[in-house]
Formats: C-alpha cells, structure tokens, sequence
C-alpha cells in the first residue's frame, strides 16, 4: 500500500508530455497507475513484471482466478507475447483498434505475468482509443495490464473522482482524463475454429458491428442476452450463480462472473410493461421503506414519474442508451452515497449496445431478474 495516490490532471485531448512521462517512470519502475481510456478508467501495471502486477491484485482485492486484459499502443507489441494471429483476427484489428475491443489471443510461453493470464494459456489484448493511454503504454515502452480501476466487485469508475474513492492510498497515481466515453467495458471475443467470433462479454463494439464487418457471431453462455425469445413465468425470479458455469476453472476473459459492477444494496431487474412494473415496484418499495429502508429507482427518462422511492435516479432515454450506458456506474455509486439499501431497476430492450447494458445491470442486481 502506498502512503498517498498522485493526482496528475491532464487535458484528455493533448495530455502533457512531463506529466505523461513521470506516470511511465511509475509503470516502468513496478508501480500502480491509473488512467482513463475511451470505456472506463483502468488500473495500470507492466504486464512482463510480476511483482507490479501483483499490487493490481492486492490494491483492487481482486481474485487471482480473473485474468487482466493487456492494453498495447501498437500492433509490433503483439510480437512479445502472443502467438501469430490468423486473418479474421487480424481483419478484427484492422477494423476496431484503436477502440473497445479485446480479443482473446494464443499466449507465448514465458512472456507476460502469469498474473496477468490466471495461468490460461491465452491472453485478453485490446487497444484503446484513448490519446491519454495511448501516450502513456508509449511513453512506459511496455504491454500494460490493465482491469477497472475500482474496488473488485464495485462499479466500475468513470471518472478520476470515483477511482480516489475506491483505491486512494492504495495506488501510486492517477492520471485524470475526465469523464470517460462509453462508459462500459470493451466487448470482449475469442475467435474460434471455423471463423466463429464468440463473444464474451458484451461492451462498446456489437454483436451488429462484428457481423457487419463480416464476423459469424455466437454468444458464450455469460454473455448470451436475456431476451432470447424463450416463455418465461411472470413473476419468476432468474437467480445466477456467483461464478463462472465452469467450476473452479478461471473464466476465460474478465467479466465472465455472474456476480459485478455491483452498488452496496440489494438490487433487482424488472422486466415487463410499464404499468406492471411501476406497480411492482411501487408495492415493493413501500414494504420496504416500512421496514426502515432507504430505496432508490434507476430508470429511464420516459418512465421515470411512475416511480415511488425515496431516490429515482435517471440514467439517459430509452431512445438514447449509448448516453445511459455512460451514466450507469455513476449512478450505482450514487445509490451509495445515498445510503440507499434496496434498488429496483428498469430494463431495456437488447439490440446495439443495449445488450452491455442489460449485461451490466444483471450483474450488478446478481442475475435478480424479476418478470412481470
């Protein structure tokens, strides 16, 4: 643990060349730092130094099954540590990196952390399209392991302010960047035999951009939407588990646990129209509020007056969810400063970058879905 995190404030746009330069010194020397990509902030460390990337482990909490994603600023950087790439991956990279990508590669032996992979024989890479992390993992001369920059298990940070709050003391600088874009972590595949693209967490990059750009897409059992035209019950309660289906084995890329992105209360989805829902809510929100706790709503805009809590928190339009999901761990963290001990949340509709969206929101309420 370090005594005090170092603040750097740089313009997203043009960071400063010194202040660039002093947080690759930290990376380079073993050290822990913080910055904001076009997703959200990230938790950097020199993939090739075990050591550093074990105080990513111990400033996050984070289990040492969850392997990290390593984030390059050039494609040559790939020559260290993986395996040649076949002509589908490369036409992914050519196609989305820079951006919010990460791809599932064949490890070389010996190269990064064994830290970084959770001792899989692969490693998660990705780009970022970012000038201020593109300008850092330059300036450091090195791959950069890189998972969100929060507690483990927490909201992921979307701004400087939300990493002092989870890891100040813990980590030796952030780099803040302001606001970050998407505000959802990258999409993350694997590319198959037979040129099947398999998604395994959903992110920035969608299944509708991977097939436009030629991809045969299929979805991993975590990652798979919860409208997939199957019956369901209403009133049923979808109960995941808290691990990967794989028992015991690490899962193949961050984000594959059932359970994350979580706010301190109780959270549950529900899904069904409006009216159904509001009601749902409604009744629940008052039992609970009688039994002495604070509840909260996280809606949409167009809904957002049928609501009866004590905080109803809007996170963007259903006709705009690119600028919800930006405002989606800001307002779980809100939950927090509020006090607020139950959460019920609206769903959305799974095309485009609803499916992150919806991805988030299940883990975050633990796969509680209720159906009304």
């Amino acid at each position: 643990m370090t005594s005090k995190t170092k603040v750097y404030h740089v313009d997203p746009a043009s960071p400063d060349d010194k202040i660039i330069r002093e947080a690759a010194r930290t990376l380079r020397q073993g050290g822990t730092v913080a910055f904001p990509t076009e997703t959200v902030y990230g938790l950097g460390a020199n993939a090739l130094d075990q050591d550093a990337v074990s105080r990513i482990f111990e400033a996050k909490g984070r289990p040492s099954d969850n392997p990290l994603i390593v984030h390059i600023s050039d494609s040559a950087q790939l020559d260290s540590f993986t395996a040649p790439c076949g002509e589908l991956v490369q036409l992914l990279m050519d196609r989305f990196w820079p951006g919010p990508l990460t791809i599932v590669l064949p490890l070389k032996r010996a190269s990064v952390s064994e830290h970084v992979t959770a001792g899989l024989d692969t490693v998660a890479v990705r780009m970022p399209a970012h000038p201020v992390a593109l300008a850092l993992i330059t300036a450091a001369g090195c791959p950069v392991a890189a998972p969100s920059a929060n507690s483990s298990g927490r909201p992921s940070p979307t701004e400087a302010a939300h990493v002092l709050d989870d890891l100040n003391g813990r980590i030796d600088a952030v780099i803040d960047g302001g606001s970050a874009g998407v505000g959802l972590e990258s999409t993350v595949v694997e590319v198959e035999a037979g040129g099947i693209v398999r998604i395994l967490r959903p992110g920035g990059i969608t299944a509708e951009a991977l097939r436009a750009a030629g991809a045969q897409v299929e979805y991993d059992i975590a990652a798979a939407p919860h409208d997939n035209g199957q019956e369901r019950t209403p009133g049923s309660v979808e109960l995941g588990a808290h691990e990967h289906p794989a028992a015991g084995i690490a899962p193949r890329s961050p984000g594959m646990k059932y359970a994350h992105y979580a706010p301190r209360g109780v959270m549950q989805l529900v899904q069904g129209g409006i009216d159904e829902v509001a009601a749902y809510i409604g009744k629940q929100s008052r039992n609970a509020r009688a039994e002495g706790e604070r509840t909260g709503v996280l809606a949409f805009h167009e809904h957002a007056d049928r609501f009866d809590a004590d905080h109803v928190l809007v996170i963007g339009s259903l006709g705009n969810l690119e600028r919800a999901a930006q405002g989606l761990y800001a307002a779980l963290r809100s939950f927090d400063d509020l006090g607020v001990s139950r959460i019920w949340a609206e769903t959305c509709p799974e095309a485009g970058i609803g499916h992150a969206l919806m991805n988030r929101l299940a883990k975050a309420a633990a796969q509680q879905i209720i159906r009304v």
